[in-house]
């Protein structure tokens, strides 16, 4: 293993990486910091969760020297609101010891503290491509001085129709910069898009020659599972020896919320990041992830690429992602920085035909996934769940359909103030009477008292007028 200070890293970066406990460089790190501290244009391809982030950022931070002037020099696109708050915090880690500072531009934010910090003189900008354009486009972003620019995870911008955007950011930064393009997977249109952008840019990529497609630290489980079966079977997994946090990918945003609530009333803390929560609420819900508050998160593929905990042990698709890039990114949040870690995903009967696709570009060798239920054996062994768990771990506390007197007060006293009147209204007698049944009641429904044990009022009769007559003065 190299360490950082072997490939030239400035001290006070290196001590900022030792502070998290980082000294050695993953291969896309050494591979990529040699070439872009210089300046070459970079092309770095590498799996998910090796490290791409310190592979640029260590670059740039370094390039922009120890007291860089006020202003946008820096600026990295990424393509999703979640990873803009991961690379945003990897980059102010970086900067700690010196006083370069960062901001991150992203939508479902109020626009007044990033325009502040923006005109306070951050020199590096981390971003989501619609809000830089909205705040280049009122003027609020020059980006004419950004000489080093970033593109990550450039494929998933592309599968999101960014392109366009793209295009119009790189015509607002100088011609002449240093351009790094970083991906975990490599399609035609990123070179076409690098041929555009990039000056003699140099494709690194890193991968161990005994992983194939997939990284070899991370095991996959294929079941067949049946829709009304997969919430008791994720709640057996979830109970699983040597389970830390798990990440549970789903299609859509009102699955996600369906099954954190389902997880919740079975005694999981479960948490959700999805596109039916406001950015605040996604924003605490992960902080709560990482900070191990909750070890139970349920996302729909918007958070995929945001997802940067070292400790995730299982990755779950409840539903089988579209392609195989997508089941890359989701397998992805597990298995980081050497880690091992387990991905299971769940095949529908109708979705055999994407699992076939998967299957074959991936080189999993599992065309048929195995028919699974919450009580097949190879369940409990596969995932070393302990023998006869079930899949709850606590029950929603109980409430009585009785009410008491003391959980009822306004109808208490209510009553007391009708009894306090007709008391007055009736003989000395008849209140002793009253006084002496008063709590006697038997609640059998028999008796003339109340469901909460008093005496029943007495009931005033309504006096009635002479009944009308005829001419012959015969009641009609």
């Amino acid at each position: 293993m190299t360490t950082f200070a072997e490939l030239g890293v400035d001290q006070d970066i290196v001590d900022a990486l030792a502070a998290k406990g980082i000294v050695d460089a993953f291969p896309i790190q050494e591979q990529t910091i040699p070439l872009g501290l210089p300046g070459q244009d970079i092309i770095g391809q590498a799996k998910t969760g090796t490290g791409k982030t310190f592979g640029f950022g260590i670059p740039v931070v370094q390039r922009l020297g120890h007291d860089p002037a006020p202003g946008v020099k820096a600026l990295i696109v990424v393509p999703t609101r979640e990873l803009a708050v991961q690379v945003f915090e990897d980059m102010a880690m970086l900067t700690q010891n010196r006083p370069t500072n960062v901001v991150a531009i992203y939508g479902g934010k109020a626009y007044e503290g990033q325009i502040d910090q923006l005109r306070a003189g951050a020199q590096i900008v981390v971003g989501t491509p619609g809000r830089l354009i909205d705040l280049a486009n009122q003027r609020l972003l020059d980006l004419s001085h950004a000489t080093e620019v970033v593109l990550d995870e450039a494929d998933k911008m592309l599968d999101l129709g960014f392109l366009p955007d793209i295009e119009k950011i790189f015509q607002m930064v100088p011609a002449v910069r240093h351009t790094q393009l970083f991906s975990a997977t490599m399609p035609g249109l990123i070179i076409t898009l690098a041929r555009r952008f990039m000056s003699n840019p140099i494709h690194m990529r890193a991968s161990d020659p005994d992983e194939g497609l997939t990284q070899a630290n991370i095991r996959h489980l294929v079941y067949r599972a049946h829709s009304l079966d997969k919430d008791e079977v994720i709640a057996r997994m979830l109970q699983a020896e040597g389970r830390g946090k798990s990440v549970i990918f789903t299609r859509t945003k009102r699955a996600a919320q369906r099954l954190v609530d389902e997880l919740s009333d079975r005694g999981f803390n479960a948490g959700a990041v999805h596109g039916d929560m406001s950015q605040e609420a996604r924003e605490r819900s992960m902080a709560a992830f990482k900070a191990g508050k909750r070890d139970v998160l349920i996302a729909t593929d918007v958070a995929a690429r945001g997802i940067d905990v070292d400790d995730v042990t299982h990755v779950i698709n409840h539903t089988i992602p579209d392609d195989e890039k997508t089941y890359l990114h989701r397998a992805g949040r597990t298995g980081r920085a050497g880690r091992t870690g387990i991905a299971v995903t769940f095949v529908d009967w109708e979705d055999l035909h994407k699992w076939a696709l998967i299957n074959r570009a991936l080189e999993f060798g599992q065309p048929e996934p195995t028919e699974t239920y919450s009580s097949s054996p190879h369940l409990y062994s596969d995932l070393n769940i302990p023998e006869g768990t079930k899949g709850r771990i606590s029950t929603a506390p109980r409430t009585s359909s009785v009410k008491t007197a003391s959980k009822a007060p306004s109808s208490r006293s209510g009553e007391q103030r009708r009894r306090r009147h007709d008391s007055a209204s009736k003989p000395e007698s008849a209140s002793n009477d009253a006084r002496s049944t008063e709590g006697a009641g038997t609640h059998d429904g028999g008796g003339s008292e109340h469901h909460d044990g008093n005496a029943a009022p007495r009931r005033r009769r309504r006096r009635r007028g002479p009944r009308p007559t005829d001419s012959a003065g015969t009641n009609v």
